[in-house]
Formats: structure tokens, C-alpha cells, sequence
């Protein structure tokens, strides 16, 4: 059986960054930044108040309290240039430019709040509540490097620095297709020998929750030829796909039927458990890469951890690998199959982990109460309770 590293360098080694393009900063969530982004000017770009209150000079209130005269307001926005003398004060809207000659502002909570002369009742220090010029971004700071996904704070630094259209590495769209005869639309009644299709749900999710667009196409039947139609139908609007179901060795298995005479997609067997049947290559003339992953759910999702979610990561020009693990003790003895990495199902607790009930293939109830993969090494067969183990958290 080929090893799960090597599957996944096989992979990685097919499937290759998106072409970066510029978008609108409406549609940069999500995507990836195919550059630096640096600030045309220093942030903020005056002195302001970073409170509603007076604009003074601090020697002039040291003495505090005090009672000086109010010669004007300013407001957030306001672009004339204003200065403040000595023994005088300028009410002060928070945002709004400094006056010249003010360097302190008194929070208006501490004074009386008059507007043509104010009662000060506290001194402030100089620079008290003053946003200087540059503090945030000096001018010619990059704010964002490439490799960066961009979220919402991301967006708030692009658009403060004036940015309105941005290079991205763009969120790869991925249809999801399920195969089986069995397979029947949640929300529908079940027929005798029916299941409600669960897989397209979740690996559509597992998409989207990668940084990816994750698209439903629905289920198909048994019969390769309607799965080649349905498949070429989605090719269009695909930066990828995942098929589910029909890559076993028994018969009936129309993702393997299509695919193999194709002689661009490989089936194989790799030696992990759950998800011993995988299957990958590219279709189609655009060579779209194509993930045909087993029907069981839990292995369905097990082999989109290992090997598509770094896929898609590489499509987003992020560095790719098997997923990051971490430590733990085992509160419970575990045991695998000689010759296969075991990716059992757990519950990650501080520096503990304990397997749940369910570690079937089919058995995704106890899939959605686990937040772990707990790792044996092929050679193990066996460990006991408080072994330490590698652990994959979800």
C-alpha cells in the first residue's frame, strides 16, 4: 500500500497555485494577498483627539481646577487650520485635527462642559489623549505581506490605507459530487434500502471552513456515464472537485468505472485507516485536479483533512503539508491495523485525549462529537492507557 506522506506529495506536486487577479475589496474576503500592501501615508495622518473634550496647552491647566475661555469648536473632518494661544482653549470633537499650539486634551468628563468658557477640574499631562501622526503606520510601512488571508481586520487596514481593488490568490471553487443509487436529498422520505446523502454536506463545509468556495452537485446514481455528464457539466465553474463514493474494488463503483480508462486519474490503496481507497489525477482540458475519496462519511472527511485541505491551501499560495499535531496522553488503550496509520476519532482535553465510543467508518454521530485525530504509527498495533500519542485538532 502507498504511504500517506507519499500520496500527499503526489498531490502536491500536481496541484498548483491559483494565477493571482485583482479584485474589488467587496470580494478580497477569504482570498489570500499575492502582494505587499504598504501605506501611501503615515496613519493617522495629523494629530487628533482621541476624546470629545477641550484642545489645551498643558502648562495652561497644570494649575487645575482652572477656568479659561473657549474661542471655537472643531469638529471630525473640519480642514481649516486652526491654533490655540496661551490662556485660551478650542472645544474638541474626537477624530478632529489638533489646533496648533495644543498639545493635551481634557476629557470633557472633566470639566463642567461650557462652551464659551470651561471650568477645567483635572490637569492633563502633555499629549494626554492625543493621536499623533504616523503612531499606527509610518508612510512606506507595509501593512500586509503576501500569504496573508485576508479577514475582516484585514480588509479594515486595506481600506485604511486607501486601497479599493487588491492582487489575491482567489478562493478555490470546488464542487462537491456524490456518488450511489442509495442516496437519497435530506428533507425527503426514505425508500427501503435508502440513506440520506450526508457526505456533499459536509465536504462543501469543509471547503468553505478551508478558505475555499464549496459547491453542492448533488448525488449521482451507479451509472458511469451519468457521473461523466454530471461531472463535465460542473467542470466549468471548477478550480477543483471531490467526489465521494465509488472508488471501492466491488462492483457498482462509477467513479472508478469513469475515471480509470481516462488514464489521468490513479486508484490506489493507501495505508491508512479509515480511507484505504483514494483515488486522484486531473480531467478535463483545463487538467482540473480531481479528488475521488471513499463513501464511508468518516473516511470521506479523514481524507479531506490529509489530503485536500492541503491541496487547497497550495492552490492558495500557503505552504502545504499534513495537518500540525500536537501531544497528548491517551486516556483509554488504543489499537490499529499492522501496516496502516490509524486516524482514530477523539476528544482533546488540555494535555489528554480520549477516543470516543464509535470509531467506524460509517459512524459520523460519533465523528460530530469528536474535535481530534488521534495518530498510530503504522507499525504500532497496539497502546495503552496514559501512552503518549500524536494528535490532530480539528
Amino acid at each position: 500500500m502507498k504511504p500517506v506522506d507519499r500520496h500527499l506529495a503526489d498531490i502536491l506536486t500536481t496541484v498548483q497555485p491559483l494565477p493571482p487577479l485583482e479584485v474589488d475589496l467587496e470580494r478580497a474576503l477569504g482570498a489570500v494577498l499575492a502582494e505587499d500592501v504598504s501605506s501611501p501615508v503615515a496613519l493617522p495622518p495629523f494629530d487628533n483627539s482621541a476624546m470629545d473634550g477641550y484642545a489645551v496647552r498643558a502648562e495652561d491647566v497644570a494649575g487645575a481646577p482652572v477656568s479659561l475661555p473657549v474661542i471655537e469648536d472643531i469638529a471630525a473632518g473640519d480642514a481649516e487650520l486652526r491654533a490655540v494661544g496661551p490662556g485660551l482653549v478650542t472645544r474638541i470633537m474626537t477624530g478632529a485635527p489638533m489646533p496648533g499650539g495644543a498639545d493635551a486634551v481634557v476629557p470633557v468628563e472633566w470639566t463642567d462642559g461650557g462652551t464659551t468658557r470651561v471650568t477645567i477640574h483635572k490637569a492633563a499631562p502633555y499629549g494626554h489623549a492625543v493621536r499623533r501622526a504616523g503612531e499606527d503606520v509610518q508612510a512606506g510601512d507595509v501593512v500586509l505581506s503576501a500569504g496573508t488571508r485576508i479577514g475582516a481586520a484585514q480588509l479594515g487596514i486595506l481600506a485604511g490605507v486607501g486601497r479599493r481593488r487588491v492582487v489575491v490568490r482567489p478562493r478555490p471553487r470546488v464542487v462537491v459530487l456524490s456518488t450511489g443509487a442509495e442516496l437519497a436529498e435530506p428533507g425527503k422520505p426514505l425508500a427501503h434500502g435508502q440513506i440520506w446523502e450526508s457526505n456533499s454536506f459536509m465536504l462543501a463545509a469543509a471547503v468553505r471552513e478551508a478558505g475555499g468556495e464549496g459547491f453542492r452537485a448533488g448525488a449521482v446514481t451507479d451509472d458511469p456515464q451519468v457521473f461523466l455528464e454530471r461531472l463535465d457539466a460542473q467542470l466549468v465553474r471548477a478550480d477543483a472537485v471531490i467526489t465521494s463514493g465509488g472508488v471501492s474494488m466491488g462492483a457498482y463503483e462509477p467513479v472508478k468505472e469513469a475515471l480509470g480508462p481516462l488514464g489521468t486519474v490513479r486508484f490506489e490503496k493507501v495505508a491508512m485507516q479509515p480511507g484505504m481507497p483514494q483515488g486522484f489525477g486531473v480531467v478535463g482540458p483545463d487538467k482540473v485536479p480531481i479528488f475521488a475519496l471513499p463513501g464511508n462519511p468518516v473516511s470521506s472527511f479523514v481524507s479531506f483533512v490529509l489530503f485536500v485541505k492541503p491541496a487547497l491551501r497550495r492552490m492558495q499560495g500557503l505552504p502545504a503539508s499534513l495537518p500540525e499535531t500536537v501531544r497528548a496522553v491517551t486516556t483509554s488503550p488504543l489499537r490499529s491495523p499492522e501496516g496502516r496509520r490509524s486516524y482514530l476519532r477523539g476528544v482533546l482535553t488540555g494535555e489528554t485525549v480520549a477516543p470516543v465510543s464509535g470509531q467506524g467508518s460509517h459512524q459520523l454521530a460519533a465523528l460530530a462529537s469528536a474535535d481530534a485525530l488521534i495518530v498510530v504509527p503504522e507499525d504500532v498495533t497496539e497502546l495503552p492507557a496514559g501512552s503518549e500519542v500524536e494528535v490532530i485538532a480539528l
